[in-house]
């Protein structure tokens, strides 16, 4: 039943957003120049499935990613964090009692501690203190039950997926669809894990080499310079992608993420990354940052987009009910008017329709 509201909701913002689409993807001849070069689709800015459809499904579980590509995201977004026995998993976060069951194992009990991690307290249950055939036993869970509660239908059905599981998969799914699906892996708290001598780059190299992933079936993504510059040292010529943040900076950096957005910031980036990746509000207007990037020949994908109201701007939100839908596909056409290059969301189906709807607006 939860499922069926969903579809419901999908369908009613599809239509309410319909009607405001016009105006917006009217603006697009507008976009950069820059823009210019990032259709690789050849028809719009890329579709990123952020964790894999994870408004439909939850995170990280086959049944998202394969959602996320049958509705035609164009990469599928598996975040990195490492097991016990030096093993990269996927999960949103190293502490994993919001998405596995972990915290109703009687026999894992013991192993709730508290932890720092990036500076901050942090209590629950660890991928680092669990082998790997010890995480198997776990099942996914809805890791946000009370804002997409459809999604509980399927907690308990799926086991924690490695990295390469992921990888696997994308192959599986370019055979299936005929389309090269790129697999798009963010290493999760870098520093914190070389802190406690599993890190993370090392296994992801080797599963890139193992796996034969070169620059057009896989992009390395993280909040943390260092990580992309061991990535790029082991000179695998996969595209990097840049991530920032709204406040503060990245952990163990001096450099604030306000001063990576700068014209000169963005030219240090480009040294050894070819994306960057802003919150979708660091591109609003007035914001120079999508020219600036793109002036110092970096691509621009905007994270995350999201239907539900509580995630949406003020002036798209409809209704008081902050897990209702708004306008998702207006805050879509208004970004790819931008000229933004890649969009991350998880909600792929809503990106797919409205980068179509944007795509006709401008034929």
């Amino acid at each position: 039943m939860a499922d069926t509201g969903g579809m419901t909701r999908r369908s009613a913002v599809t239509l309410a957003a319909g009607a405001a689409f016009t105006g917006a993807a009217s603006s697009a001849a507008a976009a950069p120049a820059a823009a210019e070069a990032n259709h690789d689709t050849g028809r719009g800015p890329l579709v990123v499935g952020h964790r894999g459809a994870a408004g439909w499904r939850p995170e990280h579980t086959p049944a998202s990613y394969e959602l996320a590509v049958q509705t035609g995201a164009d990469w599928i977004e598996p975040d990195l964090v490492m097991s016990g026995d030096g093993v990269l998993v996927v999960r949103h976060e190293n502490e994993i009692s919001g998405t596995t069951d972990v915290a109703r194992r009687p026999e894992f009990a013991a192993r709730r501690t508290t932890k720092t991690v990036d500076g901050r307290r942090v209590t629950g249950w660890f991928t680092e203190d669990f082998a790997l055939a010890e995480l198997r036993t776990l099942r996914t869970v809805e890791r946000l039950p009370l804002v997409r509660d459809r999604n509980t239908v399927f907690d308990g059905v799926a086991q924690i997926m490695t990295f390469q599981e992921v990888v696997d998969l994308a192959r599986t799914l370019s055979r299936t669809h005929r389309r090269r699906i790129v697999v798009f892996p963010e290493t999760k708290h870098p520093t914190y894990f070389r802190s406690i001598g599993l890190p993370l780059e090392p296994e992801l190299i080797r599963v890139l080499r193992r796996s034969a992933l070169g620059p057009g079936g896989c992009v390395v993504q993280s909040f943390e310079p260092t990580s992309l510059q061991r990535v790029a040292a082991a000179r695998l010529r996969v595209p990097l992608w840049q991530a920032l943040g709204t406040v503060g900076g990245p952990y163990g950096h001096d450099e604030t993420y306000a001063q990576m957005r700068t014209p000169e910031g963005l030219r240090r980036i480009a040294a050894y990354a070819q994306w960057i990746g802003p919150d979708k509000s660091s591109l609003v207007a007035p914001s120079p940052l999508l020219a600036d990037a793109h002036a110092a020949g970096l691509r621009v994908g905007a994270y995350t987009f999201r239907a539900e109201n509580q995630y949406l701007p003020a002036e798209l939100r409809r209704g008081a009910d902050p897990y209702a839908f708004g306008a998702a596909l207006t805050e879509y056409a208004q970004h790819y008017a931008m000229g933004v290059d890649a969009v991350v969301t998880d909600f792929p189906d809503l990106a797919v329709a409205a980068r179509r709807a944007w795509a006709e607006e401008r034929s």
